[in-house]
């Protein structure tokens, strides 16, 4: 006999975008199930794996307005400073808030996020967790959205909402096309302990080869300084990085790093990954929207891939919350394409711009690093300019949903 489960939306994909727009539209009475092929036991087992992301300003007041702002009080490392250069020569470019303006971001590692999200939806009345679960059909017609498990259960919601990441099925079930290449280039992912203190500043170094971003993280357990570390390597280039012992690849960072924070140590695993740019031309169908990397993936080379999601679960939360105040069935045309129009235009404009910086920096040759560092001098005298950067390294720029001005809807 068939289970059948109702809730207003169902979410496919539980990971840091897909929990936090479940808990977003729970904190407003919106009721959802989640579902992801992953294992919680495993994803929550204790230990670093190297993985953070930068949680923008703008993005922290949307997690204090859903309630997480306790449990995520003093767990991330306040960026206080963004200092970039080119390759390590004269010139660079340091964005320095003012007092009034508070953090550009902070640092968090990406397992205590999912931890604290998980345990929020797990206490949530208004979620139900279906993790792990394997799909084994989806349906969307006029009347409904349904996704069949392969335990038999049967879900139920007025719209499917898609948070499965770059290679999203669903997405591609669904016909929504996307633009995308490759970089030819490979990120080394991994955290360091270093001798000298990071002083909260983040780092963003330009090679010929690829940015090369050292982040700050708090200290671990023992008092030691700790960062997080995304370094761009070719392809050629990567896998023998990857091969080196430990001892070897650490001179390797001091020298890219110009030993600026004196010795360093691996402090977790290194990971990789491949480089590349998405993004769908359409984010919504029939009773379906994306969210996060499933709608884009841009250059990490800004630090703003999981932001931009989060603008996202802000965007589509508004979205919904002001359509079931006004009767709308949550998988209405009017209220999609209200959401596709505030997304598309961002989404663009943020991805561009990576794309743009990443090829701009990668440009080899004297003349256009004497080019790029006339131009980042420019912005260093400007005020407006870098008050703009500023802005933009927070998530403050453009028209912001309410979650993420710290409003609930």
């Amino acid at each position: 006999m068939t289970q059948s489960q109702t809730a207003d939306v169902i979410i496919i994909g539980g990971g840091l975008i897909g929990l936090t727009q479940g808990l977003a539209l729970a904190a407003h009475g919106i009721s959802s199930h989640i579902v992801d092929r992953a294992d919680p036991a495993i994803m929550l087992a204790d230990g670093f794996d190297g993985r953070t992301s930068a949680i923008s300003s703008s993005s922290m007041k949307m997690f204090e307005a859903i309630g997480l702002g306790d449990s995520l009080s003093g767990k991330g490392c306040p960026i206080e400073q963004i200092w970039v250069s080119d390759g390590l020569k004269p010139g660079e470019l340091d964005f320095v808030p003012g007092e009034k303006d508070g953090y550009l971001g902070q640092m968090f590692e990406n397992k205590f996020l999912r931890r604290i999200l998980t345990r929020a939806a797990q206490e949530s009345d208004l979620i139900q967790l279906h993790m792990p679960a394997q799909i084994n059909s989806k349906q969307r017609d006029d009347g409904a959205a349904r996704v069949q498990l392969d335990n038999g259960a049967v879900l139920t919601g007025q719209l499917l909402i898609v948070a499965e990441g770059r290679q999203s099925q669903t997405r591609e079930e669904a016909g929504l096309k996307i633009a995308h290449w490759h970089y030819n280039h490979i990120a080394l992912v991994g955290a360091i302990t270093h001798e000298k203190s990071h002083e909260n500043i983040a780092y963003e170094i330009f090679y010929p080869t690829g940015p090369f971003a050292v982040l700050p993280m708090l200290d671990d357990d023992q008092g030691r300084h700790r960062s997080a570390i995304v370094w761009s390597q070719t392809k050629g280039d990567a896998p023998a990085y990857l091969k080196l012992s430990p001892r070897a690849f650490t001179a390797e960072l001091e020298k890219a790093m110009g030993h600026m924070l004196g010795i360093v140590e691996l402090a977790a695993p290194l990971s990789s990954y491949p480089l590349g740019f998405h993004h769908a031309g359409q984010i919504t169908a029939q009773r379906l929207a994306l969210i996060g990397d499933s709608a884009h993936g841009i250059h990490p080379i800004a630090g703003q891939g999981l932001n931009l999601g989060l603008r996202d679960v802000a965007s589509l939360t508004e979205v919904l919350v002001d359509g079931v105040r006004l009767g709308l069935d949550l998988g209405d045309a009017q209220l999609l394409a209200r959401y596709s129009r505030w997304r598309s235009l961002d989404t663009l404009t943020v991805a561009a711009s990576t794309d743009g910086l990443n090829r701009l920096f990668s440009v080899p040759g004297k003349a256009a690093s004497a080019v790029r560092r006339f131009g980042m001098a420019v912005v260093q005298r400007t005020r407006p300019a870098k008050a703009f950067f500023m802005a933009e390294a927070r998530g403050e720029s453009g028209s912001l949903p309410k979650l993420l001005n710290g409003v609930a809807i």
